[in-house]
């Protein structure tokens, strides 16, 4: 019987047909926003939009000094925005880059290598150990064909292909009669149909994905959002009522408008952009020590927030790599005998030893054989040497078993392993005790190895010596960091490709399943990249702070779309790098938690950042709107008001934003996920503090008749503002307050220099002219400083007696 011809493939001319009218086999290019359009949108900002109006009144009235100062401030804040935006978007080209950039192909009877990006559905692949798939095919000449898809299905094992067809329906990481772009053949030689290229395929369907995905703001944008909507609104409503006071008492508009742009400018926290990016930047500094990279300055705070956090299995909570976990001997064999058999009957080569890190060449399964046997001082070029080679039956997926014949001593020896289902007409022993054996270990969440030995050529008769478990093992401090992830109030969720007995098993050893926990809710197998980003989405919109992690190609839609997308930076694919947030550079899950550690130090340094500058904006407008009610004309000046905001808020801000992180951090529950950056006890703190300051400044202001000697009455307020802004910062450090200051010198370094500098300003023509100032003596200054100390003293004492945060 004679051998059936080769398919000869497409005719040249159909393929060059087909190509024009599908296109070429690519993944579309990633839309990509420049950075005009990102310096745009920050320039709609509600804030830019009233400092912008007010620099542009300030300068129709002749003050070109404030409008050019809140020129300036609009466009460092803007620019400043557009930076923390501007990041590239290079996944799809990097999901481009995985497609292989050459294939072998039959036309027209004749063996080809093409450009990939040829290849047309219809295309015959000819796939061989070491190609890259240029195109989902339909399988239809298999010769232990195996083709390794871990980072479209998350499957750590080599996927065997047949021609066969697979069921109807069956999930991606089953479909053994198909082989998928971007994924690697890794055994045998076959030949495929191609069934789709470019946008078509499963690579292309998640290119699609990445693509649509959108990213959902961090909960600092948010929070920030509503902050400034309150401020905004605050500060029209005091413009409003001050306009309507000053036109009824017949001021002139210039005048009205004048002190419109000041109360603008004392609404605004100018210096809060910069502060907010300055406590990120050193977040970043701090989790970079910790392994933890990050991409886009919002998450580091995001990462503090998180409440779920969703995880790949392989790879990520797994090394990604096939090992032995589990042996059982049969009576009569033992452990050393068991693998030595085992490594015996192998075709892959691991390096030698010493040789750094090298994963070494052939099928995960066997590789994981060889690294056991190492561990026994068993190497397999001994065993060649040893044993020489005689014959070969190789794996195949209807045999699911493989035999070398060996020469050991006076004759041939069989060695054989495979499926225990698929070994017992060859085998002898307790197979009772063997199935019941393999049931346990399968149930383990482990691929189960039958390994037997025997005299002569034939495979019968062989000895049982034993079952050989294996699986990808957890890294071993994930299981710590899962428990503190829990201890923490973060749910832990797996999401993984695998089978549902080997998720339910690593998530049991990992502590993600606790003693009596369902799977459902903590364990998603058999996912697909479509439904990685469902259960992230649907997280999201549940009010979920979620992070998620991953390695592979089919994790990255969901990584892309989770408030901190997490990659793997060792083993990750370059495409879920580009997706994501943050790059875990040692692929240590503990250092998620570490993260984690981090952002909630760095959030509450924001937040506390936050109601310091909130509440010294609140204290200006109270100051403007008092003046104004009294007739007592501005107490302040826009440009008074611009260096209150931007050095003796600004500076204090930046001290309190890099505060050290407390003890206690990770035994708090994560926030819950909608609540504001200022409590209504935040609120109230900001108010009483608003109130005190505001006393102080307009008693200072009205006691030196700012009718008579207005420039030497606005000294005075402008010296007792700065004074009580500083002084109020000690009390405005969370939980530490005036405990462990010593943990921020700079706070003390920033208050006792900005003082020194603050004293100057009086004493030089230019700086007088500038800011509009009187001389003014030290006893004078002294007196300022003591009543600058006032609230400082009265909001310690509160905090002091009630035992309480500032929110």
């Amino acid at each position: 019987m004679t051998a059936a011809p080769p398919d000869p493939g497409l005719p040249p001319g159909s393929a060059a047909a087909r190509l024009a009218a599908d296109g070429p086999n690519q993944l579309r290019a990633a839309t990509r926003r420049g950075p005009g359009a990102m310096l745009l949108d920050q320039l709609r900002s509600p804030f830019v939009l009233l400092l912008g109006g007010a620099a542009g009144l300030a300068f129709a009235l002749g003050e070109r000094v404030d409008a050019v100062a809140i020129g300036l401030i609009v466009a460092a804040n803007a620019g400043i925005g557009a930076l923390q935006e501007h990041r590239a978007e290079r996944a799809l080209s990097a999901l481009a880059r995985m497609t292989a950039p050459r294939a072998r192909v039959r036309r027209g009877g004749l063996d080809q290598l093409i450009p990939a990006e040829d290849v047309v559905v219809g295309d015959r692949l000819l796939l061989r150990p070491g190609d890259v798939v240029a195109a989902d095919a339909r399988v239809a000449v298999a010769a232990e064909l195996a083709t390794l898809e871990a980072a479209l299905t998350g499957e750590s094992a080599a996927v065997d292909k047949a021609a066969a067809p697979a069921a109807a329906g069956a999930p991606l990481a089953e479909r053994h009669d198909h082989v998928f772009a971007g994924t690697a053949v890794v055994a045998g030689v076959g030949e495929a149909e191609v069934v789709a290229t470019g946008m078509r395929t499963e690579l292309g369907r998640i290119a699609a994905m990445l693509d649509e995905a959108p990213v959902p703001p961090s909960p600092l944008q948010a929070q920030l959002a509503r902050v400034s909507r309150a401020l905004l609104a605050l500060c029209l409503g005091v413009v409003l009522v001050v306009a309507l006071s000053g036109l009824s008492r017949g001021q002139p508009w210039p005048e009205v408008l004048v002190a419109s742009v000041a109360l603008a400018v004392a609404a605004v926290p100018e210096g809060l952009p910069a502060v907010v990016t300055v406590a990120l930047a050193w977040g970043v500094r701090r989790m970079a020590a910790q392994r933890v990279l990050i991409r886009r300055l919002p998450v580091v705070e995001a990462l503090g927030s998180v409440t779920t956090i969703c995880t790949d299995k392989t790879g990520t909570l797994t090394t990604g790599e096939m090992r032995v976990r589990e042996l059982w001997t049969a009576p009569g064999a033992d452990a050393r005998a068991l693998i030595e058999a085992a490594a015996a009957c192998t075709d892959a080569r691991l390096p030698p030893p010493g040789e750094g890190a090298a994963a070494g060449a052939g099928a995960p399964t066997e590789l994981a054989l060889l690294h056991a046997a190492r561990e026994r001082g068993i190497e397999r070029p001994a065993l060649e040497a040893a044993w020489p080679r005689v014959a070969e039956r190789p794996f195949s997926s209807a045999r699911k078993r493989m035999s070398v014949t060996r020469a050991v001593g006076g004759g041939p020896e069989v060695f054989l392993k495979g499926a225990l289902g698929f070994c017992e007409d060859a085998l002898v022993g307790d197979l009772d005790a063997a199935r019941a054996a393999e049931g346990a270990l399968a149930a383990r969440g482990l691929r189960v190895l039958a390994v037997a030995r025997g005299p002569g050529q034939a495979e019968r008769g062989l000895r049982l010596l034993g079952l050989v478990g294996l699986a990808d093992p957890p890294r071993p401090s994930a299981k710590a960091a899962v428990a503190r992830a829990r201890a923490a109030g973060i749910r832990t969720q797996m999401l993984t490709g695998d089978h549902p007995d080997t998720a339910a098993a690593i998530a049991r050893e990992l502590g993600i399943l606790g003693p009596g926990e369902d799977p459902a809710g903590r364990v998603a197998a058999r996912v697909t990249p479509a439904d990685k980003l469902r259960i992230v989405q649907e997280l999201v919109a549940a009010g979920e702070i979620v992070a998620m992690t991953g390695d592979g190609v089919n994790d990255a839609p969901a990584v892309r779309v989770a408030h901190v997308g997490i990659a793997m930076g060792v083993t990750g694919t370059e495409v879920t790098r580009e997706a994501a947030s943050v790059v875990l550079a040692d692929d240590r899950f503990a250092s998620i938690v570490e993260g984690v550690r981090e952002g909630r130090a760095i959030h509450e340094n924001i937040r506390n950042t936050v109601l310091y500058l909130v509440a010294g904006n609140a204290a200006e407008l109270a100051v403007m709107l008092g003046g104004s009610l009294l007739g007592a004309g501005a107490p302040l000046l826009p440009t008074q008001l611009l260096w209150v905001n931007l050095v003796t808020d600004a500076l204090p801000a930046l001290a309190l934003a890099v505060d050290p992180p407390h003890p206690g951090l990770m035994a708090r529950p994560p926030r819950p996920p909608g609540a504001p950056l200022i409590s209504r006890r935040g609120w109230a703190w900001v108010g009483l503090s608003a109130a005190l300051e505001a006393a102080v400044v307009l008693g200072v202001y009205l006691a030196a008749d700012p009718g008579a000697d207005p420039a030497r009455a606005r000294t005075r307020a402008f010296g007792a503002l700065v004074c009580s802004e500083l002084l109020r910062s000690f009390a405005f450090r969370g939980d530490a307050g005036l405990r462990q200051l010593g943990r921020n010198p700079a706070l003390i370094a920033v208050v006792v220099g900005t003082l020194g500098v603050q004293a100057l300003l009086p004493a030089f023509g230019a700086t007088r002219r500038v800011f509009h100032l009187a001389p003014i003596g030290a006893g004078e200054g002294l007196e300022l400083l003591g009543l600058g100390l006032v609230p400082a003293a009265l909001l310690l004492g509160l905090r002091w007696a009630r035992g309480a945060r500032t929110a």
